[in-house]
Formats: C-alpha cells, structure tokens, sequence
C-alpha cells in the first residue's frame, strides 16, 4: 500500500511539474506563477489533512510498552546493561541477542524492571556492577 502511495505522488507530481512548465513556456510568466500559486496552495492543504489524519488516525496494532514513575521497561531484550542508581558496566561489550517477539504489553510498575524479551548479562538494582 505505500508503495502504491509512493507511486501515486510521484507521478502526480512529474504531471504537475510537466504541467508548470508548460505553461511557463507557452503563456507568459505572470499567468505561470498565478498557476504556480494555486497549485502550491492546493499542495499546501493536500499536505495539512494528509498530516491531521494521520495524527488522528488509529494506534497501530501492537503491544505497549509502559514504566511506572523510576521504572525501566523494555519492547525486546535487555543485554550488558546497568539498570539502577549507581549502576555500572565494567565488563566487555556484550553482543545482542535475538529479541523473542510476543504481542502482550510490557508494563514495570513503579521502580520495577520489566522486558518484553530476555534480561542477560546485565546489572540490575541500585549500585549493581556488571
């Protein structure tokens, strides 16, 4: 679907800047900037409900993810982290693992740590060192 809207603006758009052309080549230039005005405006409120919509439109289909006041929570994995006051990493960089994709929420009340994937080789709580 979005390469179909891709498609659709970019050949509308090639048609329009064909047709500005046109005219300033075959009118004169004042009547090539009035026509110039009106398709900037028409754009202009094309691109303001295109905007309106899509910041009123429906969330997209997923989990949620929410921390609680001081609260850490994570949509996949937590890997070499120090999660906490004081917390620190002291250790070699760790590589990531594959994150475990689940449709639940993820939700750490307060000062809680929550992961919708796997928590590995990570300090957690205050003052903890990895």
């Amino acid at each position: 679907m979005t390469r179909t809207w891709a498609w659709v603006t970019a050949v509308t758009a090639g048609a329009g800047t064909l047709g500005l052309a046109l005219v300033a080549l075959l009118a004169d230039l004042d009547t090539a900037g009035q026509a110039a005005s009106v398709v900037g405006a028409v754009v202009a409120l094309a691109a303001l409900v295109v905007s309106v919509l899509a910041l009123g439109g429906t969330p997209a289909p997923g989990r949620r993810v929410r921390a609680g006041r001081g609260a850490v929570a994570a949509g996949g994995n937590i890997t070499g982290s120090a999660l906490g006051d004081n917390s620190r990493v002291t250790g070699a960089r760790t590589a990531p693992t594959a994150a475990r994709r689940t449709h639940e929420d993820v939700r750490a009340a307060r000062d809680g740590i929550a992961t919708g994937g796997d928590i590995t080789d990570s300090a957690l709580g205050d003052g903890s060192e990895r």
